[in-house]
């Protein structure tokens, strides 16, 4: 009987030894300290958080010093610059509009739109817009000053002229096409969509410093690369606490417009926000995460917004031909720009983009419950 009591004790001593001498550390495979190694975990365990940034939730970011690192005023004069080409195209439906004077602001001569800007710059949209499209604009500012010489005229097809269904009045040509539609929302795809997600967020803008402020004594607080993030923004032409305000005009408009189908505004501006503060952490594999999902979104909210515009056309049709023209025109302009989404995620090739436009016949007073069902088909089969 003693001696299995020795016995017995001498077996859990020397299982206790066994059990002291296991290696300790972190047995968690997913932790960052983990140790393979490791048979008894001690505690010592770290969680991967993930990247280590802080994003805010207004467009407004600052160095270790609280100096604001977030500058894009030249997009502003750029979508200034459009307001004031747009107001004076408004004009047209009760006088003749100068076709040079729209040119004049195109190419800011001057500085200052030879002299009809309201402020004075040194940014340009012409030379913004790619070299083989500045002829297309500048020759729908022709047809549109054309068309404003017959203000006075009822439009019909074949007669230039203004169409009117009571509250609303609309310039069109002689084919119907509202001029004034082709060329600011052309030009919000020409300049300010493919410069925000070709240019900017294109590899030779991203792939810039960001390590050293740009020029720290002029106020230039950011990094080459925080900068052109911040112009890309800046050409999304909203405020720095939107959606709480939302513009009354360009892509923040629309945006906005087609947010309860896409989620556009929450999903434009967290991305937006996400991708400038990961650039701060320097974790560009989330800068990059962003940037796709904004080139997504945004040829979305284009795509889903000529698509509202045929349904508007389907809806006017025989009944409203002031609001119809109109209507046409916008869906014209909201596609045409689909052309220049990225092509690392544009879902619709050139060659499907120059059929889809071919669907538009030439003279709107023409068009068709069928040419409009297969337009929608046609962005619908792509979105």
């Amino acid at each position: 009987m003693m001696k299995l009591t020795y016995l017995s004790l001498f077996l859990v001593a020397g299982a206790l030894t066994f059990t002291s001498c296991k290696k300790k550390g972190c047995t968690d495979p997913t932790a960052l300290n983990y140790d393979a190694n490791a048979e008894k975990d001690d505690g010592s365990c770290e969680e991967d958080l993930g990247p280590i940034y802080s994003i805010p939730t207004t467009f407004t970011f600052t160095d270790a010093n609280g100096n604001s690192t977030v500058s894009y005023q030249g997009q502003t004069d750029r979508l200034n610059q459009l307001s004031e080409m747009t107001a004076l195209m408004g004009t047209g439906t009760s006088t003749s509009v100068n076709a040079q004077d729209l040119k004049d602001m195109y190419a800011n001569v001057g500085d200052n739109g030879n002299g009809l800007f309201s402020f004075t710059s040194t940014k340009q949209l012409k030379n913004k817009t790619f070299a083989a499209d500045q002829a297309m604009f500048e020759g729908w500012m022709d047809d549109f000053a054309a068309a404003s010489q017959d203000f006075a005229q009822t439009a019909a097809s074949g007669q230039a002229g203004t169409v009117t269904n009571g509250t609303d009045t609309y310039l069109v040509d002689a084919n119907g096409i509202e001029h004034k539609q082709l060329i600011e929302k052309g030009l919000m795809g020409a300049v300010f969509l493919n410069q925000a997600l070709n240019v900017y967020f294109g590899a030779g803008k991203m792939d810039v410093d960001n390590t050293t402020a740009e020029d720290p004594t002029n106020g230039d607080y950011y990094t080459a690369m925080e900068h052109h993030w911040d112009e890309a923004f800046g050409y999304f032409g909203v405020d720095t606490d939107f959606p709480t305000i939302i513009p009354s005009s360009f892509w923040g408009k629309y945006c906005d417009k087609q947010d309860a189908t896409l989620n556009s505004n929450a999903d434009m501006m967290t991305q937006f926000l996400t991708g400038r503060a990961a650039i701060t952490g320097n974790v560009l594999t989330d800068r990059d995460a962003a940037i796709a999902a904004i080139r997504t979104e945004w040829e979305e909210i284009s795509a889903f917004q000529a698509i509202t515009y045929i349904d508007d056309c389907l809806g006017y049709f025989g009944s409203d031909q002031a609001k119809f023209l109109h209507a046409v025109s916008e869906a014209y302009a909201f596609a045409w720009n689909l052309r220049y989404a990225p092509t690392e995620t544009r879902r619709i090739t050139i060659a499907e983009h120059d059929a889809l436009m071919t669907l538009f016949p030439t003279n709107f007073w023409n068009i068709t419950i069928t040419d409009l069902n297969n337009i929608k088909n046609a962005i619908q089969a792509k979105y």
